[in-house]
């Protein structure tokens, strides 16, 4: 009789236990429920076919941004730069070069003729034009009057454009873009057949609701004009254009090589974490050129994106590229034929601060032609200075 007894009560203890337990646990799922956190997001994937998987992430409220010029972008790494769905997006590393690739310890391809940067020098790659529009190669270092805030300062090294690039083209792969979408697919195709030379490696990136690699860096055209002729019809797929851009940057920064961003795209954005300033800046600190194609022209102001037309021009005129704006296919030619002049006739001029103040601000540059005053420059408009 005592041993039931004795069963039965340890049978209620293992109970009242057990409820215990399922309180505490129900208790813990709705603390994490009202402190509205998430947890990291995982690291990008690479599917069957080289392109990345992202994981879906809800839309953020799209935010109230500037479209106007900027004095003095925000330093990049402020906090508000890292939020929201690219947190969890990382450049593919070595693991992810193109079969046949041989990646020295830097991630550069063996025998490939690179632009060492050190942490002291400030590469500004120029576009020199005469009156004419064409490109002026005959200049050396001494003909460059550099200014840094207004002062004058020593032009250092000056190499020409035989040195590689590696660029990234933004695919605008959104809702926006589906009535010109055929013009864009071959816009895309044909740069990338007209303008990548071989020593030139470029990558793929997807401009939707989430910022998307669609293929990394690679000199094999072919494989990227698959990739491009293979993306879906974009279904109900927002705008994150300033994400992309800002990814796009990140991924160019460890290359030792001249950077450059190509974007294809109207420059509308409807949907993205950080904000026109935030992006700029980090164009800067990641020393990327950008050349847009502007799509979706019309004549009518009311049937394209003003706005978005603006950010594209002060994209490029920040950082020294330039935006076409084509109607047809000739204009089309006309348009790549030209960045592939700008990138073979480049200039890059070595600039090392003397002595400089570390104190993280944005310094202005002013370059100029002072024995042939008749010429134009196009460079980046300035750089963040190193902050302790």
């Amino acid at each position: 009789m005592s041993g039931r007894t004795s069963a039965s009560g340890l049978g209620r203890a293992l109970a009242a236990c057990a409820c215990a337990l399922a309180l505490l646990a129900l208790s813990s799922l709705a603390l994490r429920a009202q402190s509205g956190r998430r947890g990291p997001l995982p690291p990008i994937q690479i599917g069957k076919k080289g392109a990345p998987t992202p994981t879906p992430a809800p839309a953020p409220t799209p935010l109230n941004r500037p479209t106007g010029p900027i004095a003095e972008p925000p330093r990049p790494g402020d906090p508000t730069s890292q939020k929201g769905k690219r947190g969890g997006l990382r450049p593919p590393g070595s693991e992810n070069q193109p079969p046949g690739s041989k990646a020295g310890e830097d991630g550069v391809e063996e025998g490939e003729e690179v632009v060492r940067i050190s942490s002291n020098l400030v590469p500004l790659p120029a576009i020199v034009i005469d009156a004419q529009g064409r490109a002026v190669a005959d200049l050396k270092a001494e003909d460059f009057e550099l200014k840094v805030d207004g002062e004058a300062k020593p032009v250092g090294d000056l190499s020409r454009a035989e040195t590689p690039v590696s660029i990234a083209l933004l695919f605008d792969n959104s809702s926006s873009q589906v009535s010109g979408r055929d013009f864009e697919r071959q816009a895309d195709i044909r740069f990338l057949k007209s303008v990548i030379r071989p020593v030139d490696r470029a990558a793929v990136f997807s401009i939707s609701t989430v910022p998307e690699l669609s293929h990394p860096l690679t000199n094999e055209v072919p494989r990227l004009v698959r990739v491009i002729e293979g993306f879906p019809r974009p279904e109900a797929a927002a705008t994150a254009l300033f994400d992309t851009v800002t990814l796009a940057a990140d991924y160019l920064k460890p290359q030792r090589t001249r950077k450059v961003i190509v974007i294809i795209s109207d420059g509308t954005d409807t949907v993205s974490d950080l904000d026109f300033d935030t992006t700029m800046a980090r164009l800067l600190a990641d020393d990327c050129q950008v050349y847009a194609v502007r799509t979706g022209n019309s004549d009518s102001a009311n049937l394209h994106d003003l706005a978005g037309a603006r950010r594209l021009e002060e994209f490029a005129a920040q950082t020294g590229g330039a935006v076409y704006v084509p109607r047809n296919n000739d204009e089309l030619t006309a348009a790549f034929k030209q960045i592939a002049t700008d990138l073979s006739q480049q200039y890059v001029i070595s600039y090392y601060p003397p002595g400089e103040v570390r104190d993280g601000r944005f310094r202005t540059f002013t370059l100029n032609v002072k024995t042939r005053p008749n010429l134009r420059v196009r460079t980046r408009k300035g750089y963040f200075a190193p902050k302790e």
